[in-house]
């Protein structure tokens, strides 16, 4: 199945326009008994395709609705609209989603499955986040700002910054007031704000008798700086009230099927930014210490593989398979696959399992329900696709128009091991530039993903070397730590190590035409570079960090981050902060 689209001609040298033809696939929703699926495929056109304007194009992103019963795969909404958000009824009779207009923002509707057409439910100025369906079927929650206007910037008119988190990447400016959490009575239609919180939600979850729901949300404005999150319960009818003393990063919580327990997917506190997540298991009422799933596993819990292909939604909250198996995804070295998390019961200890995880590969997405497994898997050489219980119900990769290659393995030693990284080779025999690529984060993760970019530079007859130095995902907690407060040490001497073992097994990298690029800490390992190394005849910086105390004040996430990541305090007085301990911990290691 591919979806119709105006295909790009295919090119010996594809330029950035070969984006256009591609269909980029998210949100699979598997169906509550398992046998079907939901899922949303976004493409990139012209805004108005009615009058393309040939000279000056504006491309825009698209998005509708598929449903697939794993044999027959086809759309359900139709449109010039952004379509996303789906979410199934208990009773899989009607498919809630949200819908945004050229003009406006998303919008709550109904879609019936018996048929019939989409019911819009709402209508507030500030959209709404994504629908939340009772597990009785009676409500759907959501957050939204309501009716709330900010047009100071159309007026012209001065902003007052009187809070320390008032903007976000791919968010612009945040809110005065935080989104509201709403419930709509599904039958009477009746809409009302449920909780209108003084910090931002950042996670919601049903509890499974719909007696209410358990969110995310911190205690007070340092704490959300500093992303110390607990979690709360709140009722139907009553208040709010603190579950947890977690004093940390959550980033999901998963409601057990007894009601009585919860998952928390996240860290404890006093581990920064450089610990794995993991799974915990803490009961709703009482305090006791929190019991970890995954102990064992020395894996982050979710996707941390980056790929340039993923666009839209992509659900990885873990998932109750039955009262004592949670099911989640993980990142392993360059790879992401699923697994499973056994509670401990009848004598015998909790176990993770392997569920799907292929070391080639990577799962960036997944639902799971009803005995159903619904996902998105992708390949270094392979463009994502939707694949319901076991069978691919797409193939957006004949979109693609150049023939994807097949990137290289190539290990490096260090001193905790066997590191690895992958180049990505031009057709041919001839000399080629070769072009060292640097992740950012700095704790993500090159590996199996499907990544346009590199793809692009090998079939306009570069050479891509990526790796995994020390302090990326995938590797272990102590691949992780080794760079906390080490920038530019043991993290550079891994890719320059990386880069002369690629120069070493493939001869046809000119070194004479050598180039270093990266983005965020990318950038700041592409600037660290250029400094100390004279290797590289060309450097891109992007988004990057040239000076970290100007970062710590004016970065959306700069006020923690320097307490996390370096180990220093940056509300500490100036005259406080010994003049030689940032250079002393950021000094390149003589070589």
């Amino acid at each position: 199945m591919t979806l119709p689209h105006p295909s790009a001609p295919a090119d010996a040298r594809p330029g950035p326009d070969s984006l256009l033809p591609l269909v980029f696939p998210s949100d699979p929703q598997v169906s509550p008994d398992g046998q079907a699926a939901a899922f949303v495929l976004t493409r990139i056109e012209e805004d108005n395709p009615r009058t393309p304007d040939r000279d000056f194009p504006k491309p825009r992103y698209r998005s509708q609705i598929w449903l697939t019963d794993g044999t027959l795969t086809r759309a359900l909404t139709q449109g010039e609209n952004r379509d996303s958000s789906p979410r199934w009824s208990p009773d899989a009779r009607t498919l809630a989603f949200t819908r945004k207009a050229a003009e406006g923002s998303a919008q709550l509707h109904l879609l019936p499955l018996t048929g019939g057409e989409a019911r819009r439910l709402t209508d507030l100025r500030g959209g709404v986040g994504t629908p939340l369906w009772s597990p009785d079927g009676q409500f759907i929650a959501f957050t939204s700002t309501g009716d709330d206007e900010d047009r100071r910037d159309e007026r012209g008119e001065a902003r007052v910054i009187t809070k320390p988190r008032y903007r976000f990447n791919g968010r612009d400016w945040l809110p005065d007031t935080p989104a509201r959490l709403y419930r709509l009575h599904i039958a009477s239609g009746e809409l009302s704000v449920w909780h209108a919180p003084d910090l931002e939600i950042s996670d919601v979850a049903w509890l499974p008798d719909s007696s209410g729901v358990l969110f995310v949300a911190a205690t007070s404005e340092l704490a959300d700086v500093r992303r110390q999150q607990e979690v709360w319960h709140l009722p139907l009818n009553g208040e709010r009230r603190q579950v947890t003393r977690w004093a940390s990063a959550v980033n999901a919580v998963i409601p057990h099927p007894d009601g009585q327990h919860f998952a928390l997917l996240g860290h404890p506190a006093g581990h920064g930014n450089t610990e794995h997540t993991h799974l915990y298991l803490l009961p709703l009422q009482g305090e006791a210490d929190p019991l970890r799933l995954d102990a064992g596993h020395d894996h982050p819990v979710g996707n941390g593989v980056g790929g340039d292909c993923h666009v839209g939604t992509l659900p990885e909250r873990p998932a109750w398979l039955d009262a004592r198996t949670l099911l989640f995804s993980a990142t392993v070295r360059g790879s992401c696959g699923l697994f499973t998390a056994t509670l401990p019961g009848d004598g015998q200890p909790g176990t993770v399992h392997v569920h799907d995880h292929d070391s080639q590969a990577v799962i960036p997405a997944f639902t799971a329900r009803g005995g159903g497994l619904a996902l998105i898997r992708e390949r270094a050489d392979r463009f994502p696709e939707v694949v319901l219980n076991g069978t691919q119900v797409t193939d957006l990769h004949a979109n693609l128009p150049f023939t994807a290659r097949t990137p290289t393995r190539v290990p490096f030693p260090t001193d905790l091991g066997e590191g690895e990284g992958w180049v990505l080779l031009p057709d041919g025999t001839d000399p080629v530039p070769a072009l060292l690529s640097i992740h950012g984060g700095p704790h993500t993760d090159y590996g199996h993903a499907f990544t346009h970019e590199f793809q692009l530079y090998a079939a306009r007859g570069q050479a891509v070397c990526y790796s995994n130095p020390r302090g990326s995902l995938g590797y272990g907690q102590a691949w992780v730590d080794a760079i906390h407060g080490r920038w530019g040490t043991v993290d550079a001497d891994d890719l320059l190590t990386f880069f002369d073992a690629c120069l070493h097994t493939h001869p046809r990298l000119d070194r004479e035409h050598t180039a270093v690029m990266g983005g965020s800490y990318g950038g700041f390992m592409t600037n660290w570079l250029t400094a100390h190394t004279t290797r590289f005849q060309a450097a891109i910086t992007d988004r990057s960090i040239c000076n970290l105390l100007s970062f710590g004040g004016t970065s959306d996430i700069g006020l923690r981050f320097w307490d996390d990541e370096l180990g220093l305090n940056f509300h500490r007085r100036a005259d406080a902060l010994k003049p030689d301990r940032l250079t002393e911990i950021m000094r390149k290691r003589p070589r």
